[in-house]
């Protein structure tokens, strides 16, 4: 059932102009250069993926959209407005919303607890209560465990309780960091099916993921990073499709 004025509510607009724009970034963990020179785009409506190898500055660039950490130089942007240096409450008001690597759910919390922690910048009761029904219906497992203690569920549902506990902000963009680690295949299978539908209902997405291939099936464009520093970009169906860049920096 579609809720109205609720995340289901919204029609998908398809890779119009950008929403996020990442230019020149240079992030350090002390004197060590995590991110080098990075420049991206994302545009409304799209999927787009990060893709590397362990190391190469995929999580570091998400924490910095999210204003987790701060670049040293560079410039980003969201909807034409610099968001970089600002605090991450203040852009999770401005509508990004990140899922972080490792789930970071509150254990001795309830599922639904979780949820409405997800929606802490909100006050819009109705809307709140109406976006909480479309995560349960995106997550019918988590409807299931709806009191129950989220340190007691499975690796697959604590990952959809962490994607559900981010679009309780009700972003314009989600950023998701590694959402199938750990998972069985079947599981792995249903997140990517959910990010899709995420998108098609109107959500943009920049992904982090090391299942290349797969995140290549549901994203528009890829951006391939190495030792913090572009190495490839392109559509993600081309770079899937290339056997030299496959072998190369995807896994083939």
């Amino acid at each position: 059932m579609t809720q109205s004025g609720s995340l289901a509510s919204v029609p998908a607009q398809r890779a119009t102009g950008p929403m996020l724009e990442v230019d020149a970034i240079q992030v350090y963990y002390g004197n060590i250069a995590a991110v080098k020179g990075l420049s991206l785009t994302v545009r409304q409506g799209e999927i787009v993926t990060l893709l590397g190898s362990n190391g190469a500055g995929k999580s570091t660039t998400l924490r910095t959209i999210s204003g987790l950490l701060h670049p040293r130089r560079g410039l980003i942007s969201f909807e034409g407005r610099r968001i970089s240096g600002m605090q991450a409450h203040d852009i999770v008001r401005k509508g990004i919303a990140h899922a972080p690597e490792g789930r970071r759910i509150f254990p001795r919390m309830s599922v639904d607890e979780n949820l409405d922690l997800g929606a802490f910048v909100r006050s819009d009761k109705d809307g709140i209560a109406a976006d909480k029904e479309h995560v349960y219906e995106l997550f019918p497992r988590l409807r299931e465990r709806i009191g129950q203690f989220a340190g007691t569920l499975s690796g697959g549902e604590q990952q959809m309780l962490a994607v559900g506990r981010a679009l309780m902000a009700r972003p314009k963009l989600l950023l998701l960091d590694e959402p199938s680690m750990g998972l069985a295949p079947v599981l792995v299978e249903l997140i990517f099916e959910t990010i899709a539908r995420i998108r098609d209902q109107g959500t943009t997405v920049l992904l982090v993921e090391q299942n290349a291939l797969a995140a290549l099936e549901v994203a528009d464009r890829a951006y391939v990073l190495e030792s913090g520093a572009l190495k490839l970009e392109g559509a993600a169906a081309d770079l899937a499709n290339d056997p030299e860049v496959v072998q190369a920096y995807l896994g083939g």
